[in-house]
Formats: structure tokens, sequence, C-alpha cells
């Protein structure tokens, strides 16, 4: 902008610009509002069948949630264009009474082009002669730069916004151009720290790297032009550099406890910039993944994928990203394990590489680690990563069919990662062996089936299970059911998988209602794609899970609150004859309460042997943790799949559940949370006969409770009966449990038997 450009500017223009876009607006929040509360909210209710459950709901779901995106990036094009407006009339004023308290010294501007001079009148000098020539004319040069200024980084931050996506909208949110214009001019500042030589770094540069990424994690301008300023090679030298003591010891040694702290802080400000679409970010993004198994700097073991991957412990990185990063991950893992022959060497730590991971749980040396985690947070990424293959019939590879014909077998990633893989040996800063891995492994699981991040319990947005989700639940209930030592031998990945069970526990209760035909998919209803289970299969895993407190709990607490909205489900007079369980209340009663309690006396057969057999576990760890599931409950009551007119509150998603629904199920949470903070619950011996009836009080108590609301909830004439109803169900479930668990062990036996 040039002094002619901003005296003369008529800013009617910008003026009309800004309303309009404030118009828009207006016009934008109404189509939120009517894109969520009806479109949004239609979908959640709808009674989805098939792909519609899996696809076309989800599909809704996202485009309702784009108006909200436009709403906030046309805010933020508002903001920046109004902040804009304003900065240069405000510009345009200085400017003028400069010129003004000029023409009163005595001082005439006379533009020329793109430039001005300022000069004495000649029959009249200035008071101070040349001195007040010169202050006037840097006055007019500053006012000049500013407003260039000002247009040049508004017009630089409006296209990195509009550039942050090449379809749809972005949701970068900024309340003025300053904020917007200081975000980019604090990454390139930052960016360039982290171009220094390791050694050269000192700790002020470390600090105002590790506040500033604090600051600006997850700001997608920032996160943006830091990573593509920054470059993929030098990110990766960057970390792999001041990783390594020997660079700069002092720095090491004076920051040693911030180092975890900027670890994070630099993965998630990668993870934001991974969202972005701009071609340098694709070209960032497909030059991380080109440099996963290329040696990372100078006189360096470590390569690109252990650097990364060590980064990407937290976040949500882009989906694209992390399904091209693992395929290229899968083919150095396969290369280093000679097709999963032995431990992929290159990836075992030999205690004279850098130290990538400062969390103290891991070195960092094996990348699985750090992408499982990543994983974890991205569902879709993970369901794709885990289905893909790792090796087929066709390559060299040594695994087997267990067939007898001793074919070789084909091998998913899951396959490989959760049955076959040789982890490379792994110790925490203490000394102790690390856990990270296959704890991270469980993580990206529960993401991987349930179709959110792992630690998090579904919502109303959580879409049904799709097929691609439900085979891999089969892969997995199957392969525990096959070997339980893959869970007990690494106990701490139970709780996600219990938390997994607890998601999936409509398909669990079709599994073990096998003997009742055609009516189990009406008497458990699911919306999206079941898993088709074998009931021995279920009896394996409930077993192992209910083995550990956090796993029993999951999947303890979920049936209560599951057994509560299914009742009412099927007892409510206003759900569509075709929608329920073509038998009397009785039996429909009884079979609820059975299949129920047949899932609570399989856990209680796991838990027994915890408590009684040789790992002597304490009664109170499963009643703690099933106290602790009350938080994780306190919001979830009401999360449903939709099955017509009414919905089941069931741990899957889906739909909202009636107000009755979650009126029943919280009266089951409520008497199993009072239960675990008992003294009976807590100080329960080591004997099995009082375990046992123990567990078959709470849950013919459960079955009990679920009825009496339900029928008392409808005004069902039956009410005084549903009593001995759930007695007679939950009894024979518990049987069923006993009968199931027992020729589950009489298999096991027969399986070591010498043939």
């Amino acid at each position: 902008m040039n002094f002619e450009g901003l005296y003369s500017a008529n800013f009617k223009l910008l003026d009309d610009t800004v309303s309009d876009w404030t118009n828009l607006l207006t016009k934008l929040t109404a189509l939120k509002k009517d894109a969520h509360d009806g479109l949004h909210k239609k979908a959640l209710t709808a009674d989805w069948a098939g792909d519609n459950a899996e696809i076309s709901r989800e599909f809704v779901g996202k485009t309702a949630g784009e108006f909200g995106d436009a709403l906030t990036q046309a805010t933020s094009i508002r903001n920046i264009m109004q902040d804009t407006r304003d900065d240069l009339k405000a510009q345009q004023r200085r400017l003028k009474d400069a010129i003004e308290r000029g023409r009163s010294k005595n001082l005439t501007v006379t533009v020329s082009g793109d430039s001005f001079t300022v000069s004495e009148n000649p029959d009249k000098k200035a008071p101070n002669g040349q001195s007040d020539v010169n202050a006037l004319r840097d006055e007019l040069d500053g006012i000049v730069s500013a407003a260039t200024d000002i247009d040049t980084t508004a017009s630089a931050a409006l296209k990195a916004l509009v550039d942050l996506t090449d379809h749809g909208f972005s949701d970068a949110s900024y309340k003025d151009r300053d904020s917007a214009v200081r975000a980019v001019k604090e990454a390139e500042k930052l960016a360039g720290l982290a171009k220094k030589a390791p050694g050269d770094l000192t700790t002020a540069d470390f600090d105002a790297l590790n506040a500033g990424l604090k600051k600006y994690a997850g700001d997608p301008l920032f996160a943006e032009r830091f990573a593509t300023r920054l470059g993929a090679k030098q990110t990766l030298d960057f970390w792999s550099g001041i990783s390594q003591p020997y660079e700069h010891p002092g720095l090491n040694h004076d920051r040693q406890k911030q180092f975890a702290e900027l670890q994070k802080n630099l993965g998630l400000t990668l993870a934001t910039a991974t969202q972005a679409d701009t071609p340098e970010m694709s070209r960032w993004k497909s030059d991380i993944v080109n440099l996963g198994d290329q040696p990372v700097g100078k006189n360096n073991l470590s390569q690109g994928f252990q650097v990364m991957s060590n980064l990407m412990r937290w976040g949500n990185y882009d989906d694209q990203f992390l399904t091209s990063y693992g395929t290229k991950l899968i083919e150095a893992e396969k290369k280093y394990s000679l097709n999963g022959r032995q431990v992929p060497m290159a990836w075992q730590s030999l205690g004279i590489d850098p130290k990538l991971n400062h969390t103290g749980t891991d070195s960092g040396s094996d990348p699985m680690t750090g992408f499982l985690a990543a994983l974890s947070n991205s569902p879709g990424a993970a369901t794709d990563f885990f289905n893909a293959d790792f090796v087929t019939k066709d390559e060299d590879h040594e695994f087997k069919e267990e067939d007898g014909k001793k074919e070789k077998r084909e091998l998913t990633n899951f396959d490989y990662l959760f049955e076959e893989r040789d982890w490379p040996k792994e110790s925490t800063d203490k000394g102790t062996d690390s856990t990270e891995g296959r704890n991270n492994l469980a993580m990206a699981l529960e993401a991987a089936t349930t179709g959110h991040p792992a630690g998090q319990m579904p919502t109303e947005e959580t879409p049904p299970h799709n097929k691609d989700q439900a085979e891999l639940m089969q892969r997995l209930v199957a392969s525990v059911s096959d070997d339980p030592g893959r869970l007990t031998k690494h106990s701490y990945m139970s709780d996600s998988i219990g938390q997994i069970t607890s998601e999936y526990l409509p398909d669990i209760n079709r599994a073990v209602s096998d003997d009742i035909g055609d009516d189990t998919n009406k008497l458990f209803p699911i919306a999206g794609t079941p898993a088709e289970l074998k009931h021995s299969d279920v009896t394996r895993l409930l077993v192992t899970l209910g083995q550990d407190p956090k796993a029993n709990a999951a999947v303890e607490v979920g049936q209560a609150a599951y057994l509560g909205s299914l009742m009412d489900h099927h007892l409510n007079p206003n759900t569509p004859a075709d929608m329920k369980y073509p038998h009397p209340p009785q039996d429909t009663i009884e079979e609820i309460t059975r299949r129920s309690s047949e899932v609570g006396g399989t856990l209680a057969v796991g838990r027994q042997e915890a408590i009684v057999g040789p790992a002597a576990k304490e009664a109170k760890d499963f009643a703690d943790s099933v106290s602790q599931q009350k938080n994780a409950w306190s919001g979830a009551i009401g999360t449903g799949v939709g099955v017509g007119v009414s919905f089941i509150a069931t741990p899957v998603g889906g739909a909202v559940a009636s107000g009755v629904a979650g009126t029943v199920s919280s009266m089951v949470l409520e008497h199993i949370f009072q239960q675990s903070e008992t003294d009976v619950a807590k100080d329960a011996g080591k004997e099995a006969g009082p375990l046992w009836e123990a567990s078959k009080v709470m849950n013919v108590d459960m079955g009990q409770i679920a009825a009496q609301e339900a029928a008392k909830a409808h005004h069902l004439p039956y009410h005084d009966q549903v009593d001995r109803w759930a007695l007679t169900g939950a009894s024979n479930g518990f049987s069923d449990a006993n009968a199931n668990t027992a020729r589950m062990a009489d298999d096991l036996l027969s399986d070591i038997q010498p043939g």
C-alpha cells in the first residue's frame, strides 16, 4: 500500500463486505441450528438399518458438522476483515491528522506516483526548519508502512486460513487479524529456533520452543506454518538431535525434566498440522513417510520411524497420513523381522541409542509403540490398519494353519501384533520391564473396534459398529478364546479389552442365546453390523476378563446398564410389536435376565479364579474397580442404539435413549454401585462358595430391579409377578454359566491330554 492509496482510500466496499459477512454469519448460525436440531437429531433418532446405520447416519452427522465449521471459518474471516478495516481506517485518520499538523507548521506534502515528499512552504518556513520536515516525513513513512503491514498480513492470514482445507471448511477460530498474524509469526520464529544445530540451542531457546508449542499446539495456522517452515527432515533432525545427550550435555542436564513436556507439545502441534490440506503440508506428510526407513542425521543409529513415532503418542493425526505411515512402517517391520520370524532387531534398544522417548515408560526405540498410541486416538485409521494384511499365503514366512494341513496362513496386522510378534525388550526409566508397547496395542484395538478414541466413553455421536469393526471384534474374541494367555500373561491389556466387550454387549448377549433360534435378533436388537460370535468363545473371553478387576468392572457395569434399557424396550407398550421379543412378558423377562445372568455368572467364575486361585487377588480390588466406573457412567446413561420408536441405552453408541430407559438403567446401576461399596463386597473371603453365591444374589437383584422399574414406569398389570420371573431367569442364567464354564474346563483339559 502506498501513500496515495491510503490517503484516498474509500472503505465503503470493505464496509459492505464486512456487513455481508456479518449477515452471512446470521444465516449460518440459523443453518447450524437447523442442521443440529433438525437434520442431526433426526439422524440420531431414526430407525437406521443395514448400510444406513453404518454409512448414512455417520454421513449426516459429518454433514451437519460442516455447518458448524462453515460458521467458525466465516466468523474468523469476518473478524479478520473487520479488524483490518478498522485498523486501516485508523491509519488513514493518523495520516490525515499528521498532514494537517504539518500544514500548521508550514509544511507541504507532495505525492509523486508511489512516493511522496515533504517540503517547507516557499513563502514561510517551518519553525524548526529541516528538523520538522524530517519528523513529518518519518511519521508519514511509519504510518504507510504500518498500513502496508496490516494489508499484507491480513491477506496472508486470510489465504492461509482458506488454504487449510482443500474441501469443506476449517474449524480454525480467530477473534481478530492480530491473533491470526501472531500465530503465523510465532510459528516462523519457533521454526527458526528448531532449525538451529542442537549444540547451538540455548536453554532460553528450549524454553521459548516449549512455551510456544504448548500455547499454540491446537492452532491450525500456527501448526501448519511451523511444520512446513521447519520441514520434514529438519523435524526429525531436531528431535533426534536434542535427544542425544552428547550433542548438548548442558541442555540435557538443565532441562532434563522438561524434555517430556516438549516432546508432548511438539507431538500435539504436528498432529494439528497434519489436518491441514495445503500443498506444503501434503509434501511434509509424504516426506515423513518416505524418510521413515532412512537414518536421521549424521552418526545416528535412529531411523525416521523411530524418531517420528515418539512424537505421535499424543494428538489426533490425520487418518490418511496414519494409513500411509502405517503401511510403510509395516514394510520396515517385515524387513527387519524377516516376515515375522524374529524380533525386529533394528528396533531393539542397545543402550547407546538416543533417548527418543522421555516419558519414562520405554526408550522409544520400537516405533510400533508410539504409532499404536497414535492409532488409539484415531479410530478410523486404527480399524483400517488392523484389518490390513501383514503377510499373505504367497509370501515367504513360517506361519501355518492349525488345521492339521500345515498350510501357510494369512496374517492381518492384528494377527501379527496380537498373537505372533516377538516384541523388542524394553525397560522403563526405573529399570523394570516396559509394558507400553502391548498396552498401546490394546488401546489401539479399543479405538479400532469401538469407533471412538481409547479411554473415552461412547456418546450419541458414536456411530453403530460397521462391518470392519465387527469383523475385527470377531477375530479378537476368537483369539482370546484360542489362547487366554494372550491377556492373562499381559493383564495390563485387559482394561481396554474389557471396555471393548462392554460396547459389544448386545452381540455378546446374542452369542449366549444361541439356543433360542431366530428370535435372538428380536430379543437383542443391534444397529449396524453385528459381530458373529461363538458361544464358547464368549464364555472363554468373559472368564478371562473376569480375572482382571478393571475389565470385570467394565463388563459388569455395562451389562447392568444394558439390562435396564433392554427391559424397558421390551416391556414398553409403545414399542411396535415387530420390534419386540414375540413372546409373553414372563418369557421375555426370564430370557433377558437369564442371558444377563449368564454373562454375570461367567464373569464371576473368572473373578473367583483370580481371588481363590494362584493370583490371589483381593475381592476389594474388584469392588473398588466397580465403584470407579461410577464417574465414567455418570453421563453415559442415555447413549443407545436405535431400534425404531424407542432406543436401547447400551454402551454401543447410537441414538438417545428414552427417559424411562435411562431411569431403569440408572436404578440398576445405582444398586450395583451401592453394593460395591459395602463391607460384604470388599471383605469377601477366599472361599469359592460364598463368592459364587454373592455374585448370584447380585445378578438376581439386578434383574428384579430392572423388571420392577420397567413395569412400574409403564403401569403394567403384572408388576407384582416380575420378581418371580426375574428370579427364575437369573437362576437359570447362573446355572448356564456354571455348566458352560465347566464344559470349557473339560475342553481345555482334553486339549492338553497326550494324544
